[in-house]
């Protein structure tokens, strides 16, 4: 397709295709730095043949990294990753630009926005906020405690804000969506004195000049930089990867190495680094599509760290680059020196991210002197606000017309429990042989567990139910645990691919039964899927087992005991074992809001230090 017979395409997409069809010498300077286009040809012949209707052309605008190398060392000065994004916005505003791949990231990104995790907090007279970002705050909750600290030094006034930049979607070309949901939020921080943001994320830094109105946007590294932020003195050697996509803010990349040398460490730049630096290989997400082309970023970082210490001020690439060499976060390094330049400071991974979240925001929230408050309900899938789930309504609806339906029909007295359990014990061991074999199944099957958990309370009662359903529940887990590991390895593997699970997968190395713990009581993954996943995990089988059935026992035996008294409620009957039922279940239920609250505790001490 020439490029005369591009029509139908966005006025953007059309210029940059035209001004990379006139522009490109095919001098190859740009191919011998990616990996990108050493696969799939320069810019001059990918805008050539580009053709919006072919999925295979528009896929490849999403193998790219958006790094920005390529423009950087062209010597025509072309916008080449700006090509690239627009071949994506073309793509997602025709509809078929989505990815399944793609969707940690995009869950990630919503979760950021939400209610649930984010906050605003500004005191009297705030006219400064620190936006620390979802990487930092998840990885190193810790490290936005003591940056905060030190930003209150400087300005007693400061808030701090926790939500997503839309830098995920940005990337993946949700242009709608991303300017609706960055306008709402900027123009909440104007109408509320908001007039510089500090940022800890180079990604929120880019979204912010790019987005921001009104408002002016440094990073908290320059702001330390130029304070009389005292940094405990070590020596040593690093080298620091400079973040592609602020590769042209050098004055950040001063203020980084500022704070190094101050701390007396000798700084030696790596070849690519500061305007030229190279992608960690997760920028443009497209480690979800194309691994190979990220692992080569991170094999060209390790050879050219050489074993130096690799720190970067971005939690996306530490994660990226530290599964390929020694590398650290800048808050390791000026907050606990010692203990990063001994290889001992590591950042959380998910799913403990996403309950670090959750804790710095309820430790935040519970702090005072504050003037303005709020928590984001703002989301362009619904138009306005969003809205609170009536799930829960429509769930007692139901079981109020179920119980009325009942009666009105004259059905009660056939709902006999009695006669219902002498029928089933009429085939003796079967029965509860047969009901532990299809429970056990189940999870195999990706079969939901709760219908015949119900199942079992109604027909077995109370006692043998909650014997029969964990012993079920867990052979089936056990099951998943064992194909996953030794049966289908590959496939599996091959499916549960992304972020969520590397992290869940670097997580058990470190901690352990721990994990398995913590995800069975506060529910991050499906749970179907998180057997199979823990399988292609290092943990022991013995001690997933142990853990899976002490830690699953609470909310079987709360679901058991309220299923064997449903059919009494349902013809109306509110017995003792009823109510028990929903004690328990209230409880298994608060167990999560427990757990958080003793965390929330620690976190706000530290943070009150």
């Amino acid at each position: 397709m020439s490029v005369t017979t591009k029509t139908n395409l966005r006025s953007e997409l059309k210029a940059q295709i035209a001004a990379t069809h006139s522009g490109c010498t095919n001098c190859g300077d740009c191919v011998k730095e990616c990996a990108f286009l050493k696969k799939y040809g320069t810019p001059k012949a990918l805008a050539d043949s580009y053709d919006v209707t072919d999925i295979q052309s528009v896929r490849k605008s999403f193998e790219c990294s958006l790094c920005g190398l390529c423009s950087v060392v062209c010597p025509e000065q072309l916008d080449l990753d700006g090509l690239f994004l627009e071949m994506r916005r073309e793509a997602v505003d025709r509809g078929f630009g989505e990815y399944s791949e793609h969707n940690p990231l995009v869950t990630y990104e919503r979760l950021g926005t939400s209610r649930r995790f984010s906050l605003y907090r500004l005191p009297a007279g705030c006219t400064t906020i620190f936006f620390p970002g979802c990487s930092l705050s998840g990885t190193r909750p810790d490290g936005v405690n003591k940056v905060f600290s030190e930003l209150q030094k400087i300005d007693s006034t400061v808030g701090i804000v926790f939500d997503c930049c839309l830098k995920p979607s940005h990337t993946l070309g949700r242009e709608q969506y991303v300017n609706a949901m960055c306008e709402e939020m900027n123009q909440w921080l104007v109408d509320h004195g908001v007039k510089e943001v500090l940022v800890a994320c180079p990604n929120c830094q880019v979204m912010f000049d790019t987005l921001g109105k009104g408002l002016n946007v440094r990073t908290v590294w320059e702001a330390l930089a130029e304070s009389s932020f005292q940094l405990e003195k070590v020596s040593g050697t690093v080298t620091v990867h400079d973040p592609c996509v602020i590769r042209n803010s050098g004055q950040v990349h001063r203020a980084v190495r500022t704070l190094l040398q101050s701390q007396g460490l000798t700084v030696e730049e790596m070849p690519h680094s500061g305007r030229t630096t190279v992608c960690c290989g997760k920028g443009g997400a497209v480690d979800m599509l194309n691994p190979d082309l990220a692992e080569s970023w991170g094999k060209l970082r390790k050879n050219e760290a050489a074993g130096r210490r690799i720190i970067t001020y971005c939690a996306g690439c530490v994660q990226a680059l530290g599964g390929h060499t020694p590398t650290n976060h800048l808050v390791d390094v000026i907050f606990s020196p010692q203990k990063t330049l001994a290889g001992k400071k590591k950042g959380a991974g998910a799913p403990i991210t996403y309950l670090n979240r959750l804790l710095l925001k309820r430790a935040y929230k519970r702090k005072e002197g504050i003037s303005v408050t709020r928590e984001r309900t703002f989301t362009l899938d619904r138009g306005q606000t969003k809205k609170r789930s009536f799930k829960p309504l429509l769930f007692l609806t139901l079981l109020v017309a179920v119980v009325a339906g009942v009666h009105l029909s004259g059905a009660a007295h056939h709902l006999q429990q009695g006669t219902l359990q002498s029928l089933i014990g009429s085939y003796g061991p079967l029965a509860p042989a047969l009901y532990i074999l299809i429970y056990a199944l189940a999870p195999v099957l990706f079969l939901p567990g709760l219908p015949i958990t119900i199942v079992g309370g109604i027909v077995f009662g109370p006692v043998w139910g909650v014997v029969y359903t964990i012993t079920g529940a867990t052979i089936g887990a056990s099951l998943a645990f064992l194909v996953a590991r030794y049966g289908a390895r590959d496939w599996i593997a091959a499916k549960l691919t992304g972020p969520k699970w590397e992290r869940l997968d670097s997580e058990v190395a470190v901690h352990g039964w721990k994990v398995v713990a913590f995800t069975r009581l506060i529910p991050a993954f499906p749970f179907n899927l998180l057997n199979y996943a823990f399988g292609l995990t290092k943990i022991s089988f013995a001690h997933y087992v142990v853990t899976s059935f002490i830690c699953m026992l609470p909310a079987c035996i709360a679901f058991i005991v309220f299923s064997s008294s449903l059919l009494g409620l349902i013809k109306g009957n509110v017995s003792s074992t009823t109510i028990l039922g929903i004690g328990l279940i209230v409880l298994v239920s608060l167990i999560p809001v427990a757990y958080r609250r003793i965390k929330g505790r620690q976190v706000d001490e530290t943070v009150t230090e």
